[in-house]
C-alpha cells in the first residue's frame, strides 16, 4: 500500500502517453523525418514544464517521500558528453521507434517485439555502471 501511489500515478502517465499518440512508431518516425510538429510540441512542452517544475522545487525546499529535501544538481554543463548521449540515445531512439520512458507502455499495446527494447535499455544501463568509473562526467 506504500507505493500505491507510484503505480497510480505510473497508470496516469501510462495512459497520457498512450492517448497522446506519444507511443505512436508513426509519430516518432514523423519527428525524425520532419514531418510533423506533435512530437516536438509535446518535447518543447515537457522541456519548459520540467525547467519550471525544478524551480518551484529549488525555491520552495520540497521534501521527498521519505521527508529528505530534493536536491538540485549544480554540475557543470557538458557539452561533449551530452552530444554523444543524447546522440547514442537518439539513435536506439530511432532504431526500435521507442523512447525508454514508454517501453512498458508498449509491450502492454504491441506485446513480446518491445522486450528487445527493454532488453536493450537494460543491456545499455548496465554497461554504462561497468563504464562508469572511465567514463568523464
Amino acid at each position: 500500500m506504500k507505493y500505491l501511489r507510484f503505480l497510480i500515478m505510473g497508470v496516469l502517465f501510462g495512459i497520457t502517453l498512450s492517448k497522446g499518440e506519444i507511443i505512436s512508431w508513426y509519430r516518432i518516425q514523423e519527428m525524425f523525418r520532419f514531418q510533423s510538429f506533435h512530437m516536438y510540441g509535446v518535447i518543447g512542452s515537457a522541456v519548459v514544464l520540467g525547467i519550471l517544475t525544478i524551480q518551484f522545487i529549488k525555491r520552495a525546499r520540497l521534501k521527498d517521500y521519505q521527508g529528505n529535501y530534493i536536491q538540485v544538481s549544480t554540475q557543470e554543463p557538458g557539452y561533449a558528453r551530452n552530444l554523444i548521449g543524447g546522440t547514442i540515445f537518439g539513435l536506439g531512439w530511432a532504431m526500435t521507434g521507442a523512447c525508454p520512458g514508454p517501453l512498458f507502455i508498449l509491450l502492454g499495446f504491441w506485446g513480446w517485439p518491445f522486450l528487445l527494447a527493454i532488453l536493450g535499455a537494460v543491456l545499455g544501463t548496465f554497461t554504462y555502471g561497468l563504464l562508469q568509473r572511465y567514463l568523464w562526467h
